[in-house]
């Protein structure tokens, strides 16, 4: 049994977000409503997939069983990821695809900003890098949520519609499981409580502002990333990703 297995598991589930994420506003490429918009959606992609590969490498020194973080991202099947939920949604319209960007930037925000602390100095500095990113991701997104929200009447409304549609996946933003809670006690995670009220609080003011409703707190249902239990879309956004890798594996340019 490898001693890192809570470790191991716990990089997995940030790089897998990342990556997801990233993925899934790379999709916006040539469909976005304006240009400055899809630069911006392809740059904060391609920061994710960056951090996504920081937190695989660390993972696969870790591992220590011949495979590399390509393998990790492109060769393993969707029981296997350990991504958010929230992150594999569709894109749906733009409300959507903001309303889940804010979600998810105000959750990781504040874990890098808790694990720049972390016992582990490795953890540290990857999310130290990522921070800075992180930073200006989350700045972005609730600028746009406040704009939609407090726009016009259809772009409230669109918001009205978006929340509702992802509320139920935040509940993964707010819960912990054993292995977080036994890395918080080891100082390499956050307290799993901490990141749940400070996530909270920025959606509360952001919401408030762009005169949205924060909806009743999201409960627990069978599904879960944490476990590799996914919704139907995670095995479909795969499919499209690591066909090139499954289709001519070790193909070289």
């Amino acid at each position: 049994m490898n001693p890192n297995n809570d470790k191991i598991e716990y990089l997995l589930r940030l790089a897998d977000s990342a990556l997801i994420q990233g993925q899934r506003l790379c999709e916006w490429c040539g469909h976005a409503p304006a240009l400055e918009e899809e630069l911006a959606l392809m740059n904060v992609g391609l920061d994710l997939v960056g951090q996504a590969r920081n937190w695989y490498e660390y993972a696969v020194e870790l591992l220590d069983d011949g495979r590399d973080a390509d393998d990790l991202a492109f060769r393993r099947d969707e029981r296997a990821f350990r991504n958010l939920l929230l992150v594999e949604q569709p894109n749906g319209d733009y409300a959507v695809t903001i309303t889940k960007q804010f979600l998810y930037d105000a959750w990781h925000f504040h874990v890098l900003a808790a694990l720049t602390r972390s016992s582990d100095e490795r953890i540290a500095g990857i999310a130290a890098k990522g921070l800075k990113e992180v930073t200006y991701h989350l700045r972005r997104s609730g600028e746009w949520v406040e704009r939609l929200g407090d726009g016009t009447e259809k772009s409230h409304q669109r918001m009205l519609v978006a929340i509702p549609q992802l509320w139920r996946f935040t509940v993964e933003l707010t819960d912990s499981d054993e292995i977080e809670q036994r890395l918080a006690a080891e100082g390499v995670a956050p307290n799993p409580a901490e990141i749940a009220s400070a996530w909270k609080s920025k959606v509360a003011d952001i919401f408030a502002s762009a005169t949205l409703p924060v909806p009743q707190p999201a409960v627990n249902f069978y599904l879960s990333g944490r476990r590799g239990v996914h919704t139907e879309h995670l095995g479909i956004l795969l499919a499209e990703m690591q066909f090139l890798q499954r289709a001519y594996p070790d193909a070289t340019w």
